[in-house]
């Protein structure tokens, strides 16, 4: 057995151990094949693929950012117009599309169905436009002013003459001295009288000398004690009452005159008194909007767009006629949420599409912008006013409208698509297109617009073919082989 062995070198393995080389060889085999496979696989998927990818050159342009809003169309005015009185409509002078100026009358009222105060108006309009005219007319007015200061002198002097009549005593000091002298007279009268009745002292008492010297006599004392009466009045002092109603009358009458005095003054130097021309202004204006309750007349320029009432309608207070819109200028209102409303501008343009008229865009401008938010459901939103710079018939009050706010305008700068954008594993990425291989390329946009992004870093140039379509099954692929650590 040893001497066998020693004359045959060849080395001899156990059966045991040849197999299990063997099946090393055999695993090892497969997996490079497998790898193989799966690397030609993968070649030949995107290459097959890379045949039908939407692709596109990434290029430098113009990028214009956007905000976004909806809203509704409306005039630049609006007014509805109601009547302020009663009455029965006598004439319409204009139907809906005619064009009206500021202060047309639209429709009038029959004279014959207002209201007495409306009809009375008219009356006293015509007064009161006179008496401002007058007080217009510097003629006119310092010959008033004239004759009220002569008025108010003549009221003046009476009273104050009447005040010291009655001040010293109830009578002046010549009609004191001739009452007296009356009643003197009367005295000595009394004692003549009374000896022409002591001398018929015999005759009988039913004599009629003796009874009309009674009589004669008794009168005289009748008379006498009349006349000591009115001389101790004339005599007296006057009653204070009646002195404060004198004084009272003295005090206006002074007031009177100095008003009468600086209106007199005041015309004569500069004219008419200010306070009085308000007056008769307010008052003109007032009797003027009575009578104009009559009718109802345009209070600015625009279209009419709506006639509620025909000629013979009764109307009463409130009743709804007329609307008038200023389509001169058509206005849009959007609402701007507060992340985006510091980035509008009064002055910034905007594109204006509408779902009522397709296949045509309008341009806007920005007229306002709210400086105070709304709050609704916990939202805070800013009022913005755009006008349509370019509308046509088409545009109508009340449309909607989806309006692009263009606030920010970056020129030559990388973009992409937006529809070309996705996301890996929380990296925004895009694919590329390279040498026929599919890349994943992560990058950080910037700004935005409705259709393209700024690209402000990340493994892209200008040139490169970008996937505008990349489909699910090669995003799929493509993360999980960054997943597990394969180069892209």
């Amino acid at each position: 057995m040893e001497e066998n062995q020693v004359n045959n070198p060849e080395i001899i393995v156990p059966k045991k151990k040849k197999s299990r080389k063997l099946l090393w060889i055999i695993v090892g085999a497969v997996l490079v094949v497998a790898a193989v496979v799966i690397i030609v696989l993968t070649n030949q998927a995107r290459n097959a693929a890379a045949q039908s990818y939407q692709t596109q050159t990434i290029t430098k342009n113009q990028l214009v950012a956007i905000v976004g809003a909806t809203g509704t169309v409306r005039a630049n005015q609006t007014t509805d117009l109601t009547w302020q009185t009663s009455g029965r409509i006598e004439k319409i002078n204009f139907k809906v599309g005619d064009l009206v100026t500021s202060g047309e009358t639209l429709a009038t009222l029959a004279e014959t169905s207002l209201p007495q105060s409306v009809i009375l108006a008219s009356s006293d309009l015509i007064n009161a436009l006179q008496s401002l005219n007058d007080l217009n007319d510097s003629t006119v007015n310092l010959s008033n002013a004239e004759l009220s200061l002569a008025q108010a002198k003549r009221d003046y002097n009476t009273a104050l003459g009447n005040y010291w009549d009655r001040n010293q005593s109830q009578g002046s000091a010549n009609l004191i001295t001739i009452t007296e002298a009356k009643l003197q007279i009367l005295d000595n009268n009394i004692i003549d009288l009374q000896k022409a009745y002591d001398n018929m002292a015999e005759l009988q008492a039913n004599d009629s000398k003796k009874a009309q010297a009674l009589a004669n006599l008794t009168q005289a004392h009748i008379d006498r004690d009349n006349m000591k009466r009115l001389l101790d009045y004339y005599k007296a002092n006057p009653d204070t009452l009646d002195l404060d109603i004198l004084q009272g009358k003295l005090d206006v009458a002074k007031a009177n005159l100095d008003t009468a005095q600086r209106t007199y003054d005041q015309v004569k130097t500069t004219g008419v008194n200010p306070n009085d021309l308000a007056t008769a202004k307010a008052k003109v204006a007032a009797l003027q909007a009575t009578v104009n309750m009559a009718s109802l007349t345009a209070p600015f320029s625009g279209t009419i767009t709506a006639l509620n009432s025909m000629a013979g309608d009764l109307v009463n207070p409130g009743t709804d006629s007329f609307r008038i819109d200023d389509l001169s200028k058509l206005e849009v209102d959007v609402e701007i949420p507060e992340v985006d409303i510091n980035n509008v501008k009064i002055g910034q343009t905007a594109n204006l599409t509408f779902d009522a008229i397709a296949n045509k865009e309008y341009t806007g401008k920005v007229d306002g912008v709210a400086k105070v938010g709304d709050t609704i459901n916990g939202i805070v939103n800013f009022k913005v006013t755009l006008q349509i710079m370019n509308p046509d018939a088409s545009v109508l009050p009340g449309m909607t409208a989806a309006v692009n706010i263009m606030v920010t305008q970056i020129n030559d700068v990388l973009t992409v698509p937006n529809r070309a954008v996705r996301t890996s594993n929380g990296q925004t990425v895009i694919y590329l297109l390279r040498s026929g291989q599919v890349v994943m390329v992560p990058i950080e946009l910037g700004a935005a617009s409705d259709s393209d992004s700024q690209v402000l870093s990340g493994n892209v140039k200008e040139g490169d073919q970008l996937i505008i379509n990349p489909p699910s099954s090669l995003i799929n692929l493509m993360q999980s082989q960054s997943g597990s650590g394969a180069t892209r």
